[in-house]
């Protein structure tokens, strides 16, 4: 029977023949599709997502992608469950089958619940199929922006979708819906929205895989709801491996709650167990295409891959189309940040498909990996192409590969990243035979970062060397102590490091790499001295370390590889810009970063360099937001114990920062987290850099005594104090209104030695010095000083130095200004940046908020004259440290820096 339908306004329209349930077929509606979904027992409800959501959902947009398994249903029955959303929700769930009228007809009587499609007549939107489509979707807008509030409605696996017409429906929804719908889609696959749209306004709420994941704390509450306990290493081993994915989590649960020994389950987990190989070849696998898989599988093999790489294992030349499908549909494959076109499977994917491949195709493997060595020695990747050609078991090739790239081997170290790939060992009868064979396995175990595996196979190695004809031996001497000397760099031996890289000077031809030698001795003098000048950086010989590196670079460019070049040239910045050569330092660093990257990771740690380089002369400089950026730059991409100067020297930056911005306790942590890196024993010269800086904090923040406290033992078995150390005790002794004992242990800053301190301590001892001048009276020598720094600061354009220098300084300067001076621009300059006039019609403050003792008021007015601290102590009979912790009380209460500002709050207050 055929209905006429009129709706609000008298418009009829005739209904679409159809079943009562279902408008687009006589299947009825299921209503389970409209209920929260029921879920298993032990989920861990998480609050920063559910807090991400209920932030979410005062936008219009909210879209949580990721792929299968990550928790996004889980999540959204938490959030609603919990009371999160205080609006009205719909849920639907999407099928397949749900297209055309049929999606429309859940999701219009999912909104009947709510009220949303039924007006004062009970029947003010028609169903859909009983008006044109586009006619219900305007009546559709229009009852959601007629409700008092807003609406949400929640679209679960909405990529089953088929329907491309129903991402324009929704959008449209959502603009002419005055903001009334509040749409939250959970998929697989990024929705067919305009979502950029969105995104540029700041309506959209997106949560990812990289959200989703579950953090450590995380990982161990869901194995606590399933009663399983694990050690501390390998619950971190276990949260690494499965890269926090929830479902994988919670099925290695299961699994472990029946297991006797869980710390045993986590030492042998793979993507290859049973529970967890079903749930992606059913969520993951089934969805692909024979090809598609085929793919996968021959790829399985690598750490990494790009379409070319792909291509190569599987014949085809559609890799890059694969690859960026597989990332779309998040099928467990990423991009590596930073590294476009280059992507990852995810860990247990990759074991899975490993394991498959052996299963189905054993014989295929070892091509595969001799494909790969093949195609990553022709990109310029030799360390790739090595561990490959290893794993294929290709000894003569492995032992070519060595023999023709051994000095980007060692220069080149990836030192672990990314690798899922061990190569197994070779027959001991192989490596005796071709001790060459046992330096490619050192080799590659130095990539690994295997410090002791790799120490084995030298060993082996050397023990064989007889075995090799005499055209041979040399060469073999000559790779040998090259591996040597990168094993004591990543085993962070300085002495080793200085002592090997002698050894490998001595064997090549000359000393001189400006001479006219062959490649392979200009990149063997390379390796040496740019290994000498990091020992003597990382051992705070700047004036050393200057010149390996510009030996080094040197050689590099006549050897050629990228990889030595850009080492030598982001190190050289690096010491230039310690040693205050702001200019010449800003140059190099722009100047390494320019050449052409190196395929291989090494890259990162020598950008690094020349960021920190950068970051440096930024701070000097006083551009304080740009240092941020370079420091960000230089972070987190280098073993702490193969390169503890980016650890120490990227920490002690951005604790200058934080202490010049006032965020005193900010920099103290990362003070903290750097030494935790470092280990127990990092190089001396770093854990003086690093105390010092901490001791400035303190004394920033008035805690002179214990600035002390901490410098003290730095002294020990010296006849000197380190200029670090010394600089950092003068300004608390200046701190403390002890101008004298400043004086005194206050470096020699105004020569211009080579092997002095750098300039910018240099200068800082300069400006203290001028200031315990200025203190004692002697304004001549205060001036003289302050001109003197001024000029050494001019060439360099050091400005931080007197922007954020204190009132002491500011003092001075104003002083200097008055009396005349051949940098009026520069201190002219500095005042203005510190300038802070009062507020228009400020007054000052009332009354203390804890008011001062009777003899912090009696050492108070002390402080009005030009008495020192033991002096006013012996006036009143009483102990300097008494004295001194009256004076800390009175700055604190006051909220002064320093004497001077002390009296005059003091005045404002009418204390005195």
């Amino acid at each position: 029977m055929i209905g006429v339908f009129a709706d609000a306004n008298d418009q009829e329209y005739v209904a679409v023949p159809a079943a009562p349930t279902g408008p687009s077929s006589g299947v009825p509606l299921l209503t389970s599709k409209l209920a929260v979904p029921v879920l298993p027992n032990g989920l861990v409800t998480r609050r920063r997502l559910v807090e991400t959501l209920d932030r979410g959902v005062r936008g219009p947009l909210t879209v949580l992608i990721a792929p299968a398994g990550w928790g996004k249903t889980a999540l959204l029955n938490a959030w609603v469950r919990s009371g999160g959303p205080v609006q009205t929700v719909t849920w639907l769930t999407v099928e397949p089958e749900d297209v055309g009228d049929r999606f429309w007809s859940y999701l219009h009587f999912a909104l009947n619940a709510s009220g949303v499609t039924k007006g004062e007549d009970q029947q003010s939107v028609p169903a859909p199929g009983f008006v044109p489509h586009n006619v219900y979707l305007a009546q559709l807008a229009n009852a959601l922006a007629r409700t008092p509030g807003p609406v949400v409605v929640i679209l679960d696996d909405f990529h089953r979708s088929t329907d491309d017409a129903i991402p324009d429906g929704l959008e449209f929804l959502l603009r002419h819906s005055a903001g009334r719908l509040r749409l939250v889609i959970a998929t697989r696959v990024e929705p067919a929205l305009p979502l950029h749209r969105w995104r540029l306004s700041g309506e959209l709420a997106e949560v990812r895989a990289r959200e989703l994941a579950f953090t450590l704390p995380e990982t161990a509450e869901l194995l606590a709801r399933h009663g399983v306990e694990l050690p501390e290493g390998h619950l971190a081993a276990l949260h690494a491996h499965t890269e926090g994915w929830p479902a994988g989590l919670r099925m290695t649960a299961l699994a472990m709650r029946e297991h006797p020994d869980p710390a045993r389950f986590v030492d042998l987990f793979s993507g290859d167990q049973h529970d967890i190989a079903e749930y992606l070849t059913g969520e993951v696998l089934a969805d692909l295409s024979p090809d598609v898989r085929y793919a996968l599988l021959c790829t399985s093999v690598l750490e990494r891959v790009c379409g070319g790489l792909m291509d190569a294992l599987t014949g085809r030349s559609d890799g890059a189309q694969t690859l960026a499908e597989l990332e779309r549909r998040n099928a467990f494959t990423m991009p590596i940040p930073g590294r476009y076109p280059w992507y990852r499977y995810h860990r247990l994917f990759a074991e899975m498909l490993r394991a498959e491949l052996w299963r189905r195709s054993p014989e295929q493997v070892p091509p595969a990996h001799r494909a790969a060595a093949s195609w990553y020695a022709g990109h310029e990747l030799p360390g790739d192409a090595l561990r490959h050609a290893l794993a294929a078991r290709d000894w003569r090739y492995a032992t070519t590969l060595l023999a023709e790239h051994w000095p980007a081997l060692v220069l080149c170290q990836a030192n672990g990243a990314e690798r899922t790939l061990v190569p197994s060992p070779p027959p001991g009868d192989d490596a005796r035979t071709d001790p060459e064979l046992a330096l490619a396995y050192a080799a590659d175990r130095l990539d690994l970062g295997d410090l002791g595996a790799a120490e084995g196979y030298l060993q082996l190695a050397d023990s064989h060397r007889s075995r090799l004809a005499a055209d041979r031996a040399d060469r073999f001497t000559l790779m040998s102590a090259a591996f040597e000397l990168a094993k004591a760099q990543l085993a962070g031996d300085t002495a080793g490091v200085l002592s090997l890289a002698a050894r490998l000077i001595a064997l090549t031809p000359t000393s001189d790499p400006a001479a006219d030698v062959s490649h392979q001795d200009a990149a063997t003098a390379a390796i040496a001295f740019t290994a000498r000048g990091a020992a003597h950086l990382n051992d705070g010989d700047l004036a050393a370390a200057a010149d390996a590196l510009g030996a080094g670079l040197a050689a590099a460019e006549r050897a050629g590889p990228t990889c030595a070049r850009l080492l030598c040239a982001s190190k050289l910045a690096l010491v230039r810009a310690l040693r205050g050569e702001l200019r010449r330092a800003d140059s190099s660093a722009r100047g390494a970063l320019a050449l052409p990257p190196c395929p291989g990771r090494c890259r990162l740690v020598s950008s690094a360099c020349a960021y920190l380089a950068l970051a440096f002369v930024r701070y000097e400089w006083d551009r304080l937001d740009d240092a941020e950026r370079y420091l960000e730059l230089a972070s987190g991409v280098a073993d702490p114990v193969a390169e503890p100067i980016l650890t120490a020297g990227a920490a002690i930056a951005r604790a200058g920062v934080l202490r010049v911005r006032g965020e005193l306790a900010a920099g103290y942590e990362v003070l903290v987290s750097a030494r935790r890196d470092l280990g127990a024993d990092p190089p001396r010269y770093l854990r003086d850099w690093l105390t010092a800086t901490e001791a400035d904090l303190r004394t920033s923040y008035g805690d002179t005594d214990t600035a002390r406290e901490v410098l003290t033992p730095l002294l020990e078995d010296r006849r000197q104090a380190p200029p670090f150390v010394a600089v950092a005790l003068a300004r608390a002794y200046l701190r403390d209104d002890d101008p004298g004992a400043a004086a005194r242990v206050l470096p020699a800053w105004a020569e211009d030695r080579r092997d002095g301190p750098p300039l910018s301590l240099r200068l800082e001892a300069g400006l203290l010095a001028a200031v315990t001048s200025r203190l004692a009276g002697e304004d001549h020598r205060a001036s003289a000083r302050m001109e003197r720094v001024l000029q050494l600061a001019e060439r360099e354009g050091f400005r931080r130095l007197f922007t954020h220098g204190g009132p002491q300084l500011r003092e001075l300067l104003v002083d200097h200004l008055d009396a005349g001076t051949a940098y009026w621009s520069t201190v002219s300059e500095a005042l203005k940046a510190t300038a802070s006039p009062p507020a228009q019609g400020s007054l000052p403050p009332a009354s203390l908020v804890e008011p001062l003792s009777e003899r912090e008021l009696t050492v108070l007015r002390y402080l009005q004259g030009a008495l020192s601290n033991l002096e006013i102590a012996s006036d009143l009979s009483l102990s300097v440290n008494t004295v001194k912790t009256h004076v800390r009380s009175i700055y604190r209460k006051l909220h002064a820096a320093h004497r001077r500002e002390a009296v005059l709050k003091a005045r404002q207050l009418r204390l005195l």
